[in-house]
């Protein structure tokens, strides 16, 4: 039975459409962004509950390079945004559709039942985590560096290791689960295994960068049907990182990956059929590089988000301007309006439905979608 991603395959028998901006009414505009001109803010996470209460996470900079730790509230819909100063800078957030959340740190995970204004350490928090899942307020997952996936049933009084996530073939200290994903009892819990390389970043030496052979690595998939009670791992030798899974109770889902820049292109997305497992190419553009995918319950729209590239290195020390795009079927992708000043290198998608969605950037913007 094939994997979820055998891209070699499905990339080179898969088409995606692409339509430019069409006038529609839907557009995205910048309600907050950060002023400070002696530091500058990096936004890791930004989550959005429902359609009023919103938590943003990451750090500031200030020209010394000192980095301090940031988490922004809002209680209406983000036209104002308050400063929580927390301990630790923030990797990832999850709340479930309450006030209760958890925010995960690099040496931590904190709790907070008060909407992201006050946060309190977990004290049994495993190692070397850099996201989690929550069903409720007792049962949930967390996953992270060194093959290191976890449940609890007891609200993070204990964390069991789940078994399955050892199995996977690949060095543990170059193996990471980077996101964890449920659509009602179906799961994905993805990762790669990547081998340190030689070099500095692509930018310094372009030509060298591009000239460079990619080198396939190892993708992971974790699944289950049962909301983790059984759980089946797939590996497979591919180009780039699967490093985001999207999913809907419609049986739909998305995967990211991204490549780095001796690839042809900076990301790809594939559509997959849960009921089948079958996946095929979804949308890729030299121009564009995808850092986020989102799915909602009960609709048939999906979104990309990234930033614009430039010349031949896509990830370059200059932000790229802000893309978006929608489908409803995940073939045909239309260029969706944006704010000219929003810039970035790397975005993330947040909203409980498709109508209420917001972006944050790690340039300190936070955009939402309105209709006029």
């Amino acid at each position: 039975m094939k994997t979820l991603f055998q891209l070699g395959v499905l990339a080179a028998a898969a088409t995606a459409y692409f339509a430019q901006p069409a006038g529609a009414e839907e557009h995205w505009v910048i309600q907050y962004q950060y002023r400070d001109v002696d530091s500058t803010l990096t936004l890791n996470d930004v989550s959005f509950p429902d359609q009023t209460h919103g938590i943003a996470c990451g750090y500031t900079t200030d020209r010394k390079g000192k980095d301090t730790p940031l988490v922004l509230v809002t209680n209406d819909a983000g036209n104002t945004w308050s400063d929580v100063k927390v301990k630790d800078p923030c990797l990832s957030l999850f709340f479930l559709p309450d006030t209760t959340g958890w925010m995960v740190t690099d040496k931590d995970i904190w709790y907070t039942e008060e909407g992201g204004r006050n946060w309190s350490k977990m004290k049994n928090s495993p190692d070397n985590v850099l996201r989690v899942w929550y069903f409720d307020h007792q049962h949930g997952f967390a996953a992270g560096r060194e093959k290191h996936v976890f449940e609890t049933k007891d609200g993070g009084t204990t964390w069991n290791p789940l078994a399955v996530a050892g199995t996977a073939p690949g060095d543990p200290t170059y193996t990471t689960y980077g996101d964890i994903q449920f659509s009602r009892l179906n799961g994905i819990i993805s990762g790669w295994d990547v081998p340190p390389t030689k070099g500095g970043p692509a930018w310094m030496d372009p030509t060298k960068a591009k000239a460079a052979r990619q080198v396939p690595h190892m993708s992971i998939l974790l699944q289950t049907k049962d909301g983790g009670v059984t759980w089946k791992e797939n590996d497979s030798s591919i180009f780039g990182q699967i490093t985001r899974v999207a999913m809907n109770p419609l049986d739909m889902a998305l995967g990211l990956v991204e490549f780095k820049d001796e690839f042809d292109y900076p990301s790809e997305v594939y559509r997959i059929d849960l009921s089948t497992g079958k996946s095929e190419l979804a949308y890729r553009d030299k121009a564009h590089a995808i850092t986020d995918i989102r799915l909602f319950p009960d609709s048939t729209r999906s979104l990309l988000a990234g930033f614009e590239t430039s010349g031949p290195i896509y990830r370059s020390p200059i932000p790229g301007k802000l893309k978006v795009l929608t489908s409803s079927d995940n073939a045909h992708w239309t260029e969706m309006p944006v704010d000219y000043r929003a810039v970035a290198h790397s975005v993330v998608l947040t909203g409980p439905d498709d109508k209420h969605v917001w972006i944050g950037t790690d340039t300190g913007m936070i955009l939402k979608l309105v209709a006029e």
